[in-house]
């Protein structure tokens, strides 16, 4: 199994939605190209930022197909297939291979706070029940529940096709941890923008990534440099970048990506209740503030383009 094509930076995509509540498919579709013309490393539909919890059924297997249909193999497509339910994440993962995406992106299950032997038993059921690759996704602050080192490396020994983790714990010590004590060809993908350089200088493989929806060629470069072992040149593209990583989270995810991305015109700024328009104008002009110092910098032309 080549797991090479899983490192690098992988955009956690937005849904796009009408005004009228409805998917947008060209709006997803024009995104769709535009990351892949600008050097991302793979797509992630349906995750976390891509509001799948309030995506219905139909409009979730719809969207993941349309991505694997629309990409047509120019990048890998990792389907976010997760689910509180065992039974639910299964159907979903088994329709994303159906479709033809190359791997699916399994979080933690959300409310139900299973134990390890629980979180062991659900991901091993999903994993058991397709063939493609499968990524963990681990995210304590969204679930309420934290994969231990151990139940991750058990997974990673006991089924093949478990071969990585999107790590959003935010605690550097475990994935560090992870690292060290995972089988050699197991990859450990960041799930946060501004710890994404100090994984990599870790033996970590890139990054599953919000700020990409609107930067993917700067976060490209600054990860491909990273691993390269040019650290020094990535660092400094982070810096052009740390106060977008910080921005993208001065309220929920996706609503300040998506308010950014509204702002140039790659979608409309439609959210599915509970989320909703940002909350505070303060925080929507700290927002914006940071998008006009970004419109200074010539490299970052592209980025305007729809406006």
């Amino acid at each position: 199994m080549d797991l090479s094509r899983f490192n690098g930076v992988h955009t956690a995509l937005i849904t796009p939605f009408t005004k009228k509540d409805n998917v947008d498919t060209d709006a997803l579709k024009q995104l769709i190209d535009y990351q892949i013309q600008n050097g991302i490393s793979g797509l992630v539909p349906c995750g976390t930022t891509g509001e799948s919890p309030t995506l219905s059924h139909d409009e979730h297997d719809r969207v993941i197909q349309l991505t694997v249909e629309y990409t047509n193999n120019r990048v890998p497509v990792i389907a976010g297939t997760g689910s509180n339910a065992t039974s639910e994440a299964i159907r979903l993962s088994k329709h994303a291979q159906i479709v033809g995406a190359d791997a699916v992106l399994l979080v933690n299950p959300y409310y139900n706070k299973p134990t390890q032997k629980g979180l062991y038993l659900h991901f091993k059921a999903i994993a058991d029940s397709v063939d493609i690759p499968c990524i963990v996704y681990n995210i304590q602050g969204r679930t309420g529940v934290n994969v231990e080192t151990e139940t991750l490396v058990a997974l990673a020994n006991d089924c093949e096709n478990i071969v990585a983790v999107k790590e959003a714990s935010g605690n550097i010590i475990q994935m560090e941890d992870v690292i060290k004590r995972s089988p050699d060809d197991f990859l450990v993908l960041s799930g946060d923008d501004n710890m994404c350089l100090d994984l990599i200088e870790r033996g970590g493989n890139g990054v599953i990534s919000v700020a990409a929806n609107l930067f993917p060629k700067q976060m490209s470069e600054m990860v491909n440099l990273a691993l390269s072992n040019r650290i020094q040149e990535a660092r400094e593209i982070e810096k052009e970048l740390s106060q977008f990583f910080r921005a993208c989270f001065l309220e929920t995810n996706p609503i300040p990506i998506k308010t950014a991305l509204a702002k140039y015109g790659y979608c409309n700024e439609s959210f599915r209740l509970p989320l909703c328009t940002m909350a505070s104008e303060e925080n929507r002009e700290q927002l914006f503030n940071v998008l006009k110092e970004l419109e200074q910098n010539p490299s970052y032309n592209y980025c305007w383009a729809r406006r």
